[in-house]
């Protein structure tokens, strides 16, 4: 199974790589957050294929009742799991808090109650497949681990927890940008877990499920 998984800022190169049906072999889209909903459901419309997000801290407040919170065609995944053809997916979206009044931002001990909130569905798709989760999506990255000294860009101890408890194959995040000089840095094993910056994007290719 292959995915494409984008965050953080639309390339106009991948309007056209889609559009010219260059990702017909994905099976499916990941956004890590701050992106424009326009550009997800373009992907999605052009692409055909499903949609999984999370909102990063620059992505408004979801809503029900309000489409513009929202991408259409998509599914959040904001503490949420899902199966997608025996791939288990868990999201977690946000980031710290670095402003008061900031959106989609917690605080570290408001980010763990976030975190246990998950339990439950983990724990039942250990029950039902053997395993927690295969892909865990998340808008910023584990404290220490592809983060940076500044206040907005810290990562969240509640990720941490989550690759030792769940022990995910991938965990995949953007929020900070790391550009072609330094590459190598954007990749880091975990334990059992492999931790992805996909800013802006990469084609990720997992492999057989189950």
């Amino acid at each position: 199974m292959k995915f494409l998984a984008i965050s953080d800022q639309v390339v106009d190169r991948v309007y056209t790589l889609a559009a010219e049906g260059h990702f017909g072999e994905v099976n499916l889209i990941l956004g890590c957050g701050d992106l424009p909903y326009e550009y997800l459901e373009y992907l999605v419309t052009v692409m055909n294929k499903p949609l999984f997000y999370v909102p990063g801290n620059h992505d408004p407040v979801y809503s029900r009742s309000d489409p513009r919170s929202r991408a259409e065609g998509g599914e959040n995944l904001d503490m949420k799991t899902v199966n997608y053809k025996g791939l288990l997916l868990a999201g977690l979206g946000g980031s710290i808090r670095y402003r008061p009044d900031g959106v989609n931002q917690y605080t570290q001990a408001e980010m763990f109650w976030r975190a246990f909130r998950l339990l439950p569905r983990l724990l039942w798709n250990f029950v039902r497949y053997g395993r927690m989760v295969d892909v865990l999506i998340t808008h910023s990255p584990p404290f220490g681990i592809h983060d940076d000294d500044t206040r907005a860009h810290e990562g969240l101890k509640a990720l941490n927890w989550l690759i030792g408890f769940a022990k995910p194959r991938y965990l995949l995040h953007g929020h900070t940008h790391f550009y072609r000089q330094n590459l190598e840095a954007c990749v880091t094993d975990v334990g059992e877990t492999t931790v992805k910056n996909i800013y802006p994007y990469k084609v990720i290719d997992y492999g057989e499920v189950g």
